[in-house]
């Protein structure tokens, strides 16, 4: 009995050290996020430091507790009208001694949303103020931003080569046959790709056709933004000729980049920072090559949004268009719409702006979102789309009920089109010695059966529904554009375009960005532009949410920021396993079975090429185990 009382002791013992341990590191997790809130009244004379690494996104993602409790390695994203904001605030500010751009882990993001960073960065360049860059070695992304600064620095041991958009897609007809898997699609419109990895091996002419359209389109905006940019720099030879110039280079790609004009100076991080503490000032409390900064956090928190004038509200739909609700970075149909009904029942809003960045998905999540946008019509209020890198399939949907649709001339937007996928298992269970066998009293008995296969009745009934919801949104189409339905039908059938494109189609309206289209919109409330401010109509992050966010930025200062895409052999690695991981997202998306989908995956191929927080660990779990 003494032996039980005393392992009863122990293990008590053991249990209240480890909550007093746990205890202990939340409240040192808890000090540390709140130490690392933003400072505004802590700035002084300095550069402001953009630090880039990750991707610029419309609407970042909430931040994972548990994955920054446990040191989780998630690519950061950066809001680009927040990093706009700074750049165009620290224009006329003394204190802003230069503009830092560190470019080093810059993953990228969609043209449209570069080209807008990169004009910013021009602006600041055009008022005067000296503008510096610093990569290892710059990407096309990375690159068209850089061009735009008074410096551009990389590591001599780095090198720049531009890719351009395409590649290669995963096709999975060959698989699925092999695991006996039946992909029943349900679709409408020629060029809807989004479907061809499941029942084709390799590209159909009519979606290779229209690729090579969109990705001419937005590669030739690219090499014009940069060669304006830049007007002395060989950026052509670098396209087309690339192992030339590196080959009489020896090998040496950043002697290559130097000869053709791509770089400024060649120098490591020491010799960079001694050239912004030439202009900024050094930092004596660190080590040499350390210049006076000014962090991003806090010079925002310092130049925040107006809080006077008419309210111009502004609903955000970034993200897959899903049903249900979500957090930020995902366009969930309920939650949007729930903002929206809120913000217009709450606030005294003049006019509406819906901003789009979107690949599409769940029709009917896109149908909730476009009702809700109804709404604000219905209360009188103007309504003006701005598309910002993506606006395609659902993405156009829900753009459908505005009095005037602004986009980038590189936007990427239509897709428009309608498909279906349910996945069966007669084939697959059959290799295994297994069958499937029963009774049905009507023709949809048991139906869609997973184990049988579809019938006639459910395939004819589905096809007709996906017919349907394309004639849906033709209609849409066509009373918003004001164009006859025969003629959306040839320019829709699933076809994306560019930006530049769409509008001559008559898809778009006018070119411009988010602060064009909340102009617009107050005009069209009759209000002046310059005496209004938008309203964001956003759901405030939980406590948990925003002590995770406090908790990462705690950790932007330290060394080490863990296994980062540098070099061009790690970046083309790193742009690979991106791939394979938005390939374990096609497939999740097949399993997910038969909802209706007004989605443009094969707009992927044209972002940053970062998958998903969960496919991108998919995938990473995937690799580890394969590699021995």
């Amino acid at each position: 009995m003494k032996l039980v009382r005393g392992a009863w002791k122990l293990l008590v013992g053991i249990k209240d050290g480890l909550v007093l341990l746990a205890m202990l590191l939340f409240f040192g997790l808890i000090f540390a996020a709140l130490s690392a809130r933003p400072n505004a009244a802590g700035i002084s004379d300095g550069a402001l430091l953009v630090d880039l690494s990750g991707t610029i996104v419309e609407q970042p993602e909430e931040s994972d507790p548990f994955a920054a409790l446990a040191g989780g390695s998630v690519a950061k994203q950066h809001r680009l009208r927040d990093v706009i904001r700074a750049l165009d605030t620290a224009q006329s500010d003394a204190r802003v001694k230069a503009v830092v751009l560190d470019m080093d882990s810059f993953v990228g993001g969609y043209p449209a949303a570069i080209s807008q960073l990169a004009d910013a960065v021009g602006r600041v360049r055009k008022s005067g103020k000296p503008v510096l860059a610093f990569a290892t070695g710059y990407s096309d992304d990375s690159y068209l931003v850089a061009a735009n600064a008074s410096e551009i620095w990389m590591d001599p041991f780095g090198g720049t080569l531009f890719s351009g958009p395409g590649g290669s897609q995963l096709y999975y007809k060959g698989l699925i046959d092999k695991l006996g898997i039946n992909a029943h699609i349900y679709r409408v419109g020629t060029y809807k790709a989004a479907v061809e990895p499941y029942t084709r091996a390799d590209q159909s002419p009519e979606a290779r056709a229209a690729n090579q359209a969109l990705y001419g389109a937005i590669f030739s905006q690219w090499q014009e933004a940069v060669q304006k940019a830049r007007p002395k720099a060989r950026v052509a030879e670098f396209v087309t000729k690339p192992d030339m110039l590196v080959t009489a280079a020896n090998g040496d790609i950043a002697r290559a980049n130097m000869t053709a004009g791509l770089i400024d100076k060649l120098g490591d991080r020491t010799a960079f920072g001694k050239r912004v503490a030439e202009l900024a000032g050094a930092d004596a409390s660190k080590p040499m090559g350390d210049f006076k900064t000014i962090k991003l956090a806090n010079w925002l928190s310092a130049n925040p949004l107006p809080t006077s004038g008419d309210a111009i509200g502004v609903i955000t739909v970034a993200g897959t268009i899903v049903d249900g609700k979500a957090g930020p970075g995902t366009a969930a149909g309920d939650t949007i719409s729930e903002l929206l009904l809120k913000g217009l029942a709450e606030k005294n809003l003049k006019a509406l702006v819906v901003r789009v960045d979107s690949p599409g998905g769940s029709v009917l999540a896109s149908e909730k979102i476009r009702q809700a946008i109804l709404q604000a019509k219905a209360k009188g209020l103007p309504v003006v789309v701005s598309m910002g890198g993506l606006a395609a399939s659902g993405g156009y949907w829900v753009s459908t009920p505005g009095d005037v649709i602004f986009a980038e001339p590189n936007t990427i937007t239509g897709s428009i089109g309608i498909f279906g996928v349910i996945p069966t298992f007669e084939n697959a269970i059959t290799k295994i010695g297994v069958t499937a066998d029963g009774v049905a009293t009507t023709p949809l008995s048991g139906q869609p059966d997973i184990f049988r296969g579809t019938n006639a009745a459910v395939d004819t009934i589905l096809q007709s529904t996906i017919e349907n919801g394309y004639r849906r949104f033709l209609t849409l189409v066509s009373q918003s554009r004001k164009l006859p339905v025969a003629r959306v039908n040839q320019i829709a059938q699933g076809r994306v375009w560019d930006g530049g494109t769409a509008r001559q189609l008559g898809l778009v309206d006018r070119f411009g960005s988010l602060p064009d289209a909340i102009a617009e919109a107050a005009r069209l409330a009759k209000l002046d532009p310059v005496k209004v401010r938008p309203l964001y109509l956003e759901k405030e992050p939980g406590f948990a949410a925003q002590l995770a966010a406090m908790f990462a930025k705690s950790g932007e200062d330290e060394a080490g920021e863990g296994e980062v895409a540098r070099d061009v052999f790690a970046r083309m690695s790193a742009r690979q396993r991106g791939v394979f991981a938005q390939a374990i997202g096609d497939m999740r998306m097949l399993a997910k079975g038969p909802a209706m989908q007004a989605r443009c995956l094969e707009c992927a191929g044209m972002g940053p090429g970062v998958a998903s927080r969960e496919d991108a660990r998919i995938a990473a779990f995937l690799m580890e185990r394969a590699l021995p």
